[in-house]
């Protein structure tokens, strides 16, 4: 058995989707935490924006190395997620710095419930590619 681009690339792939997982996780747990009143939102999303951009850029890197090795359904599953995270991107409120979350604006119920929302979601789409990844 020899040991081509397309396993390094599952290798390399389990192991972001380990760190996105817990991105995710993370994300789900701040929220939850704002929503219960447990911490302040002006810590929670400095703690949250520095973590943005490497989540972005690490999913964006792992299916570019698919497009690289021909894995398509790999790639097909993860595009709806990357077409998401650049259109979130792109509609962010107007801040100095990277990351999408405003500690004016993140206490409203719609943006606190939509952000509790998307972290559920971003952590099935990465616990079902991480499965597909060593199953599949």
């Amino acid at each position: 058995m020899a040991f081509n681009f397309t396993a390094f690339t599952y290798i390399v792939a389990l192991i972001g989707d380990a760190f996105l997982i817990f991105f995710a996780i993370f994300h789900v747990i701040a929220f939850d935490e704002l929503k219960t009143d447990y911490k302040n939102p002006i810590d929670q999303c400095n703690s949250l924006n520095p973590l943005v951009l490497p989540e972005y850029l690490l999913h964006i890197f792992l299916n570019l190395l698919f497009l690289f090795c021909g894995e398509w359904y790999s790639l097909c599953l993860n595009i709806p997620l990357i077409a998401y995270h650049i259109w979130r991107y792109k509609n962010r409120p107007l801040m100095s710095g990277p990351g999408l979350y405003d500690p004016t604006t993140v206490l409203k119920t719609d943006t606190l419930s939509r952000n509790l929302r998307e972290g559920w979601i971003k952590l099935a789409v990465y616990l079902i590619s991480f499965f597909y990844y060593i199953y599949g």
